[in-house]
């Protein structure tokens, strides 16, 4: 659970469809907590994982069996990579603070320990009182010294890939059918109905996008607000876009050893 004392918002603005803000952890229990517990379970995909395991315990059959799928299991490869474990700390925060909702744990579809997925970081929905929509978004975690640092900047950088999740229709049928697959026979099938319903019918505007930069160096309005300006310019209501930095009490190479259990 993340608490308003666990944490301070920095700085935060709006222009026009767009709005941004920076936000630090405080270093202790709870931010500690909130990597072994809920970022964990994303980036090892803990749900799935346990599900999976039973399954094929139920396989095997005699002993031997069961000696060689252990075997199997042991050699997993944890995810270490800085910034799959950026993109599980963005998706654990967006639950948590902005009810954001993933049908789907990205980690799943890494059939290569060393793939990363085309399209977006982020695919879910956000669901509140009055509406469904369909979030799409980018993450980029950086340690530059520069503010904004190079990941925000580009044809690969943050802003560019939001603008084509906005105005990319090849790229927005990919990631339609991609999720449309993983919500078809789930609790999430009425949402995407709902969700992409509402996208057509404004157009193909009505999508929430998020860009999230995980930040082990010191708050810096710099990071956000140009970047934010450049993108009220390039989306169209009723498209809305909400940048957020959220900046570590940790060294970004030292997280992995704190979700894993290390300090």
């Amino acid at each position: 659970m993340i608490d308003s004392e666990n944490f301070t918002i920095e700085y935060q603005d709006q222009l026009k469809q767009v709005t941004w803000y920076g936000t630090s952890f405080f270093d202790g229990d709870p931010f500690n907590s909130f990597l072994k517990e809920d970022v964990s379970s994303r980036l090892f995909d803990k749900e799935g994982k346990e599900d999976f395991e039973s399954f094929l315990h139920g396989l095997a059959s005699t002993g031997f069996a069961e000696d060689n799928l252990n075997e199997i299991l042991n050699a997993e490869i944890n995810e270490e990579r800085e910034w799959a474990i950026g993109e599980s700390i963005a998706e654990a925060y967006l639950k948590e603070k902005h009810g954001i909702f993933w049908p789907w744990n990205m980690e799943r579809d890494k059939r290569n320990p060393k793939a990363s997925l085309p399209g977006a970081d982020l695919v879910g929905f956000e669901i509140n009182s009055t509406e469904i929509r369909l979030v799409l978004g980018e993450v980029k975690t950086s340690s530059e010294d520069n503010a904004p640092p190079g990941a925000m900047k580009g044809r690969g950088g943050m802003i560019h890939q939001i603008d084509e999740l906005a105005n990319n229709l090849g790229k927005i049928h990919k990631l339609l059918e991609w999720l449309y697959h993983r919500c078809k026979g789930t609790n999430y099938e009425n949402y995407y109905k709902i969700a992409v319903t509402k996208f057509l019918d404004s157009g193909n505007k009505a999508i929430s996008l998020f860009g999230i930069l995980i930040r082990d160096t010191k708050p810096n309005h710099k990071d956000l607000k140009n970047r934010g300006k450049d993108l009220s310019v390039k989306l169209n209501d009723p498209t809305s876009c909400l940048l957020i930095a959220i900046y570590l009490p940790c060294s970004i190479s030292d997280l992995y050893n704190r979700i894993s259990g290390g300090q």
